[in-house]
C-alpha cells in the first residue's frame, strides 16, 4: 500500500555560500567558511564570530537577494 512520505535530503553546502536561515534558533545570513563530512563552519557577515554545527539544514528553495539582510 502507498503512503504519503515526507523526504528530507541534507543540503550539500559549499565553502564561501551566502546563506539565510530561516525559522531557527540559528537564524540569520552565515557565510559558510568551512564544510566536512559531519560539520560546518558558519561566519556572520557583521559580528564576523565563527560558529561550528553538526551539518542540520534541509534546501527549501534559492533565490536572488539582498545579502545580508541588515
Amino acid at each position: 500500500m502507498d503512503h504519503n512520505v515526507s523526504l528530507f535530503k541534507a543540503y550539500p553546502f559549499k565553502e564561501g555560500q551566502k546563506i539565510r536561515i530561516e525559522d531557527s534558533p540559528r537564524s540569520g545570513d552565515w557565510e559558510v567558511v568551512k564544510v566536512t563530512e559531519h560539520k560546518v563552519t558558519l561566519k556572520c557577515p557583521i559580528s564576523k564570530k565563527e560558529m561550528v554545527w553538526s551539518r542540520f539544514c534541509y534546501a527549501v528553495e534559492e533565490k536572488l537577494m539582498p545579502w545580508p539582510q541588515v
